[in-house]
């Protein structure tokens, strides 16, 4: 990590010591963009020396002045002039340099946010089973953009404080040493207590970015569609926004905490800048009245080049505090950054270009990372191009990890995975994912169209072949007649359809892709009996000419299966066609007794 955390508790507050390694690695964002950058470094330049016409006016001015010289008023107006023409030329360069640094700190939060963005869609199914969707959010969001002002401002606001201070400096020494020390004695009192304000604001900002982003976690689960839908079902509103309450006045305490750091340093800054014109005044005028400077010279330290000093150092003390305090935004994004990726492509990895569709488990043991016993415990099994493969077991017996494990949701810790005998860690992922279509218990749809969910599936497919797609999966009579047809929003989560109308939406997707293996899970416990058999005659071009391994809800798909996987506590325990399993007796059998013949009875009536 970029971060050492020397906890020498006075006033516990942690001694933060950045490594040069983290500076090196934020500087990179500007590499790409040198060239907006010199155009900056290039006003910052002019606008130093332009910025020093004022200062060289008034003591011209103030010296030519004096009654007994007898000068022009013809000067007197050029000099003016210049000093209208510095303010203007000043202003159009700092339009200029305001432009250009916006627009790198734009494109380097552009660049974080794609990288962040890719990061994510690179992990695993597992980071995000153990990570809340709103700290993802939030480190996307709120952290990227809080980094913003160290970006835009920070960088080129100490290169142009450093170069404002130097010109400075230059020509107060050219006009008087002396002064020039006088002025420059009171700087250690503007830098000395900095560092002890930066390290309590890296602190109070890390823990209101943190809070911050609980807060987003929160607010993501209870407003979305499922979570409001849980929270009005049992009644919790008052519940909830006493919940919100608590998190929403920590993070206002945070940020009040925050926002209070350094504010006696501050103010110091404040006494300071007010200071050190009283010393000036003082010396200079002791300097006027012996005959050793110049009015002129005076009034310009003390009004016009004191300011030009105090006000970069200022920035500069203020600078170490806000870099300081955004280097922990730096550390919660280079967290995710840094995450190493699972699931990825072996080098020289091989393209499956066209799957026969043969599947098969050879002693495959796999743990979730959160449970101690094994979800599968040696699995072995084979299915053949074509074949249609039930899953069968009671809960929690390891289907479901089956049908994560082919398309490298996961991997297994011993054994191998093959398709068409490659093992499936040879395969690139792309290619793998395009021969695999799947059917989840819980539909997803996305809040848009219906046809850009069916189109998901295949971008570049035809009007045509869309759909065909959704009347292969009888879902086109119900899209037609919604009120914008194919066009239709689902909204958030597909809620405003059934959960029939929904899952046939899924299958007519997965048709359009043609994956030549599917996975499906066919739970109906929440259908209509209608509902169910559209869905039954939807399955029947689905699972034509693929090999299709089923996790079987129904008796019908359990018949005509192939094959049936009998799994109970991670262990494949049976396998075969439905009648040899009813007469081994074993656990198929009794499942069947329990579940699946009180189904087929009724059934039977219905048809009587």
């Amino acid at each position: 990590m970029y971060w050492r955390h020397d906890w020498a508790f006075s006033g516990d507050k942690p001694k933060v010591k950045v490594e040069w390694r983290l500076l090196r690695r934020v500087f990179a964002y500007f590499l790409p963009y040198w060239p907006s950058a010199l155009v900056v470094l290039a006003c910052i330049g002019v606008a130093a020396a332009v910025g020093l016409v004022p200062a060289i006016v008034t003591r011209t001015l103030i010296d030519y002045l004096d009654p007994r010289r007898h000068g022009h008023v013809s000067f007197v107006i050029v000099l003016i002039l210049a000093l209208v023409a510095a303010s203007v030329a000043g202003g159009l360069i700092g339009v200029l340099q305001s432009y250009f640094s916006n627009r790198i700190s734009q494109s380097i939060m552009f660049d974080l946010r794609n990288q962040l963005f890719g990061r994510m869609l690179s992990q695993s199914v597992a980071f995000f089973t153990r990570t809340r969707t709103g700290d993802v959010m939030s480190r996307l969001s709120n952290d990227v953009n809080g980094v913003q002002s160290v970006v835009s401002d920070t960088i080129f606001s100490l290169i142009n404080n450093l170069v404002v201070l130097g010109s400075t400096v230059a020509l107060m020494i050219a006009y008087d040493w002396r002064l020039t020390i006088a002025a420059l004695l009171v700087i250690p009192a503007f830098v000395l207590p900095t560092q002890r304000v930066g390290r309590t604001t890296f602190d109070a900002r890390k823990q209101t970015q943190s809070k911050l982003s609980e807060l987003t976690a929160y607010m993501q689960e209870v407003l979305g569609i499922s979570g409001i839908l849980l929270v009005k079902a049992f009644v919790t509103q008052a519940r909830e926004a006493a919940r919100f309450r608590r998190l929403n006045a920590d993070l206002r305490d945070l940020n009040v905490r925050q926002a209070m750091i350094g504010r006696w340093f501050f103010m110091l800054m404040g006494v300071l800048g007010t200071a050190g014109p009283a010393v000036l005044w003082l010396f200079g005028g002791y300097l006027v009245l012996t005959g050793q400077a110049s009015v002129g010279v005076v009034v310009t330290f003390a009004t016009v080049l004191l300011s030009r000093l105090y006000g970069p150092v200022a920035s500069l003390a203020n600078l170490q505090v806000n870099v300081i305090g955004s280097l922990a935004l730096f550390q919660r994004l280079f967290e995710y950054l840094d995450l190493p990726i699972e699931i990825e492509d072996r080098s020289g990895a091989t393209v499956l270009q066209h799957a026969r569709g043969a599947a098969a488990f050879e002693q495959v043991t796999f743990t979730y990372s959160s449970a101690v016993e094994p979800a599968l415990r040696d699995v072995s099994f084979s299915i053949e191009p074509g074949q249609l493969a039930a899953l069968v077991g009671p809960s929690g017996a390891g289907k479901t990890t089956v049908t994560s494990l082919l398309p490298r949701f996961y991997d297994p810790q011993q054994g191998t995975i093959r398709i068409d005998g490659h093992d499936i860690r040879d395969l690139t992922l792309e290619s793998l994912g395009l021969q695999i279509g799947m059917v989840f218990q819980d539909t997803y749809l996305f809040h848009s169209s219906v046809r850009e969910n069916l189109l998901y599936a295949r971008p570049d497919a035809t009007e045509a072949e869309m759909i065909a797609a959704a009347t292969a999966a009888h879902a086109h009579e119900f899209i037609a007649a919604l009120p914008d047809g194919y066009d239709t929003v689902v909204g958030e989560r597909g809620h405003r359809l059934s959960g029939g109308e929904k899952q046939r939406v899924a299958i007519a997707r997965v048709i359009l892709k043609d994956p030549r293996i599917l996975i499906l899970d066919e739970a109906t416990s929440n259908l209509d009996s209608e509902s169910e058999y559209l869905i039954q005659a939807a399955l029947k071009p689905l699972f034509r000419g693929r090999t299709s391994i089923v996790i079987a809800h129904r008796l019908s798909t359990i018949l005509a299966a192939d094959v049936i996987l009998v799994f109970d506590r991670g262990r494949l325990v049976e396998q075969g066609n439905h009648y040899r399993l009813l007469q081994q007796g074993g656990l198929y059998a009794r499942l069947y007794e329990r579940q699946f013949q009180p189904l087929e009875r009724a059934a039977g009536e219905l048809l009587a």
